[in-house]
């Protein structure tokens, strides 16, 4: 298979990897605690353990692109405010 359409870069293979990751320690929750019961957070609406976790990559791209826009690189701090924000959302979303 030829991958050379695409800029391999380390940073680009360690952002896929985390995906694959989450979505690969997502699954193994789920197999260990099955059902994950919808619940309501501060929004008022039933989420599941993977709509948060969709909301937290959603909100952690939108805090990256501000991020850029505003500060520019390096984005380690945008990475603290991500890590923060998925927490935020696990705990109360």
């Amino acid at each position: 298979m030829d991958l050379s359409w695409m800029a391999w870069t380390t940073p680009t293979a360690i952002f896929f990897a985390v995906i694959a990751g989450l979505l690969v320690l997502m699954c193994a929750w789920e197999a260990v605690s099955p059902g994950g019961a919808p619940r309501k957070g501060i929004l008022q609406f039933e989420t599941t353990r993977g709509d948060r976790l969709f909301v937290s990559l959603l909100g952690s791209a939108f805090i990256n692109m501000a991020w850029l826009m505003f500060a520019g690189p390096p984005l380690w701090w945008a990475l603290g405010a991500c890590l923060l924000f998925a927490l935020f959302v696990f705990l109360f979303v």
